[in-house]
């Protein structure tokens, strides 16, 4: 039997003004979710992606954007980091890390170390009244800079012998092979004048990520440009078609992008020499239509119907004539 977990709801919860004046009532839900759904640890900094959060809510993905855009940046409430798929809660530590004790520290101490951000740690910790666990906290924090500030020399020398790899690329690679080898898609958004990247396109870009993979949504703004088409609401429709045509690859987003150009060349090779579609017709069809055609001769001679009779008559009748 797996061991219950207990996370506590302050009851002034309710009475908080900006609780019960700016909170609808589905951001109420959605943020008495956030603290006690079960993926919550005792840090406060959790790994939770928006597919789990939407299923477990009944949500679709897009009101889940929408809410997380909402608790970042008009409540203030909350951080969440796309890329390790990590939130935090602001003011966790007010009410769930009142008590000490070694439990307790021991327990923190673990969860700490899982933390993929560790700016979340700063984040949390500001709201953290007990002077010995916001000391952990503070330490833990200030431990992770160092081993940060040492990782961030390790990419850049990554990134230094990728630019060096990249001068001796040979001269035949394409475009499309060096952007999707050395761009992540909001890299290549800002890069390529598709515009600032505001949080709400950002939230959708996210949620592509996780349906498909990183490197189709850059081919889709690399469609986009080649059709002079930069923009999200372009590259959107591009994966939208894809998802409807279950496409999850690259090497099948790039066959049916060459399906379709060889579509519309055909098409417009044949409106530019004027090739319409023709019936072949047997020659023994056209002679019967041309004789159903012919006028049939008409008698300008009165009927003589005494005549008509008796000829009648002496066909049905011929003994009797």
């Amino acid at each position: 039997m797996a061991k219950a977990k207990f996370r506590m709801v302050h009851t002034s919860f309710w009475n908080d003004p900006h609780v019960s004046e700016e909170m609808t009532v589905e951001d109420k839900y959605f943020f008495l979710y956030l603290l006690t759904n079960e993926h919550t640890t005792q840090i406060g900094i959790y790994g939770i992606t928006k597919k789990q959060m939407a299923f477990e809510l009944g949500y679709s993905a897009e009101t889940v954007n929408a809410l997380i855009y909402r608790f970042e940046d008009h409540h203030k409430l909350i951080k969440y980091n796309p890329e390790t798929r990590e939130i935090a809660i602001k003011n966790w530590g007010k009410y769930n890390l009142n008590r000490g004790g070694k439990p307790v520290m021991d327990c923190v101490r673990s969860e700490l170390k899982q933390v993929k951000d560790q700016s979340l740690i700063e984040y949390v910790a500001e709201k953290i009244e007990n002077a010995s666990l916001k000391a952990l906290y503070d330490t833990y924090h200030d431990t992770s800079t160092i081993r940060g500030q040492e990782e961030e020399e390790e990419e850049e020398e990554e990134e230094k012998e990728e630019k060096e790899e990249k001068e001796e690329a040979p001269a035949s690679a394409t475009p499309q092979q060096v952007a999707t080898d050395h761009y992540n898609p909001y890299q290549f958004y800002q890069m390529n004048g598709f515009g600032v990247l505001s949080s709400i396109t950002q939230h959708k870009i996210d949620a592509w990520i996780e349906d498909l993979t990183e490197e189709m949504i850059v081919y889709a703004m690399q469609i986009a440009i080649e059709n002079n088409k930069v923009s999200w609401s372009y590259t959107e429709a591009i994966l939208k078609g894809w998802a409807q045509r279950n496409i999850k690859t690259i090497d099948a987003a790039e066959a049916q992008q060459a399906q379709f150009k060889a579509q519309q060349s055909q098409k417009q090779g044949n409106r530019s020499f004027g090739i319409q579609r023709t019936e072949n017709v047997p020659d023994w069809y056209g002679q019967h239509k041309a004789e159903q055609q012919q006028p049939q001769p008409v008698s300008n001679q009165p009927i003589d119907f005494e005549a008509e009779r008796a000829r009648i008559l002496q066909k049905l009748n011929p003994e009797g004539a």
